[in-house]
């Protein structure tokens, strides 16, 4: 059975995510994010994609203009999908008409060179055949190269695109092109067709986005059939991309981390949307080793550079990869998986993931980018991509385009509705408006979270209303970091977390991680609850050797480094030989050292610093944000 949920046509679904066109965030950590996002990171991206021919290839495709295929790689019209999809959740906020005029002639224009049977991809259509790029080469026709073509990679960009843009504006205009292309790749691969994979998993996501938008069963069938199809031997039968045992008997992350995250996703989805327990088994296994074993304390997923890969158990080197693009698909796999489960900790990983990890992957200006996130570096090493710091754009550049994308759909992650009941996974100020049955309950938040635990939330319904308000209580205000005892504060106390209504002390249970408060609600009524922020110290379990005899430092979600701006010279070499020289930081942290947060409001953006004295703390978020120069999470004790 598929339960859907998709803009304007909506079908049972027993957890649903409130979609970000209800919620509209107004804080001070995430809105200046996503102005910047809105104001200089999608016009950034859209002027580079004009410059490097990304344009000119649907153009020339459409026959508009003459010329050859432009650009680096095969899947460089994913870009563009990519920041329209930015663009659309950007629209919500904004409901600006030049911005949809805008999004109308970049639709006109991919519509213009979709071939007549719904075929797309410019490399193909413009006859690229430089083997300098193996990305691009064909032999004959198309489809000849799944494995390094990236076509399927780039529909599935397309699709999210398309679907995002229809919630946001109610217009068909993007979803008819993808639902002709869908329809055209499900005439050739369906069941009983061509028996092929995708080279690089992104379509299942997109296919299965499809479904939930226009009700059509057959694309998120053919999403788990292309799902179902891998380790088969069909085409690379490698660990690379997740293609050398059937999906439902993998129980161990590895190989490309960007590509297995989409893949657990859309397997995520295909156990919520088709009910299958066989999925779910599997996708809860490889959450399981995932979070257990090869999850970094700041949100990243891949440690080795080889292959942007997923390393064995307890192989989290410092000077890792952890690609930006992976923590976007690691959010996304997290926010499944507590669709699928309902289970708070999975917030918990997306929560890090977010605050941490991802968000480290763009300046505060949004012109600048990491495509790798390490947890060292030595201002000399060029660890990113050719650089020693932050760069404008990459030859490849997925990471800024989804960057484009995530920072937009961040309102879609707040709220989820099960029954009668509300979930406020996120703590942000926020002013939703969320249907339960018939009725509309309207929120509005106020807090000054990662910042502050404080959190209020005044309650807004036409007349009294009995409901749930489910309020994540979240793992670090609980003693523990994350899930698992992969990593553990060094004092596992827990301060006492209080949540009241209307100022008197507020009746709950604890249901999956949620203080759930559930009550007759009247206009007005406020629910506060309180989550102490100590400063704590974080240690790795023994297993992993890069971190032995080392501690990190965390407050609330964030965690923090040192930089050499504020600290001096705290490593005399990075590289990636992470483990010597994690070990050669100069700088130790006192056995007796107590780190006080202090709020910076003219420092990089307005943070909490930490400082004992003699070191000073920032948000691991906000690193190389003045300048290139050394950096560590992890400082011996």
């Amino acid at each position: 059975m598929i339960a859907v949920s998709c803009g304007q046509q909506t079908v049972d679904e027993s957890l649903k995510a409130v979609d970000f066109i209800h919620v509209n965030i107004t804080d001070s950590f995430w809105r200046p994010r996503m102005e910047a996002n809105v104001n200089v990171t999608i016009p950034h991206s859209l002027e580079k994609c004009e410059a490097e021919g990304r344009f000119a290839n649907f153009r020339r495709a459409a026959g508009l203009e003459e010329g050859q295929w432009q650009g680096h790689f095969g899947f460089d019209d994913s870009d563009v999908y990519k920041v329209m999809e930015g663009m659309a959740f950007t629209y919500n906020v904004s409901h600006d008409e030049a911005l949809r005029k805008q999004m109308d002639e970049i639709i006109s224009l991919i519509g213009a060179a979709q071939c007549e049977d719904g075929y797309l991809y410019t490399a193909y259509q413009l006859r690229v055949n430089d083997y300098a790029h193996p990305w691009c080469v064909y032999k004959n026709e198309r489809y000849d190269n799944l494995v390094s073509s990236h076509e399927f990679y780039n529909m599935g960009h397309m699709y999210e695109a398309a679907a995002a843009h229809y919630i946001a504006t109610g217009q068909t205009n993007f979803l008819d092109i993808a639902i002709k292309s869908a329809d055209h790749i499900y005439d050739i691969f369906g069941p009983g067709k061509r028996n092929a994979i995708p080279g690089h998993q992104e379509i299942e996501l997109g296919l299965l986005k499809l479904t939930r938008c226009t009700g059509n069963p057959k694309y998120a069938e053919l999403a788990k059939l292309f799902l179902d199809r891998r380790g088969h031997g069909l085409d690379d039968a490698s660990a690379y991309n997740q293609n050398d045992e059937p999906v439902t008997e993998q129980k161990y992350a590895r190989g490309h981390a960007v590509r297995a995250n989409y893949m657990y996703s859309a397997m995520t989805d295909v156990a919520m949307l088709l009910d299958d327990s066989e999925y779910a088994k599997a996708v809860d296994n490889l959450w399981e080793d995932v979070v257990n074993t090869k999850f970094y304390i700041t949100g990243g997923f891949g440690a080795r550079y080889d292959g942007e890969s997923y390393g064995d158990s307890y192989e989290l080197p410092n000077a890792s990869y952890n690609e930006t693009c992976a923590a976007i698909a690691g959010a996304y796999w997290n926010q499944r998986m507590f669709l699928l489960h309902g289970e708070s900790k999975y917030v918990d990983v997306l929560e890090r993931v977010m605050y941490n990890g991802l968000i480290s992957g763009i300046s505060l200006d949004g012109t600048k980018f990491f495509y790798p996130n390490p947890l060292i570096a030595d201002g000399t090493y060029n660890f990113n991509q050719g650089n020693p710091g932050r760069s404008e754009w990459f030859n490849c550049s997925c990471c800024p385009t989804n960057d484009c994308r995530f920072m937009s759909s961040i309102p879609g992650y707040v709220y989820a509705t099960k029954g009668n009941a509300i979930y406020e996974n996120l703590y942000v100020s926020n002013e939703a408006e969320i249907t339960l049955g018939k009725s509309l309950v309207k929120l509005s938040v106020d807090t000054d979270y990662p910042w502050a635990g404080d959190v209020r939330t005044t309650i807004k319904v036409e007349k009294p209303l009995t409901f749930a308000m489910n309020l994540r209580i979240p793992m670090w205000a609980q003693g523990k970091p994350v899930p698992g005892d992969l990593y553990s504060y060094v004092d596992s106390s827990a301060e006492e977390i209080t949540i009241s209504v209307n100022g008197e002390k507020a009746a709950y249970t604890i249901v999956d991680g949620y203080a759930s408060v559930e009550r007759k609600w009247s206009d007005g009524d406020v629910i506060e609850i309180n989550l102490p922020m100590p400063v704590r110290e974080v240690v790795a379990n023994d297993k992993v050797e890069a971190d032995r005899g080392l501690v990190a430092i965390e407050r609330g979600p964030i965690v923090y480094c040192f930089e050499e701006i504020d600290n001096g010279k705290v490593i005399k070499a990075a590289g990636k030989n992470s483990l010597e020289d994690a070990k050669k930081a100069e700088i130790l942290i006192s056995k007796t050292a107590e780190f006080t947060p202090s709020f910076q409001a003219d420092l990089l953006g307005g943070v909490v610093t930490l400082s004992d004295g003699s070191l000073t703390a920032v948000p691991y978020c906000v690193w190389d944000n003045r300048g290139d120069g050394q950096m560590t999470v992890w400082l011996k004790k």
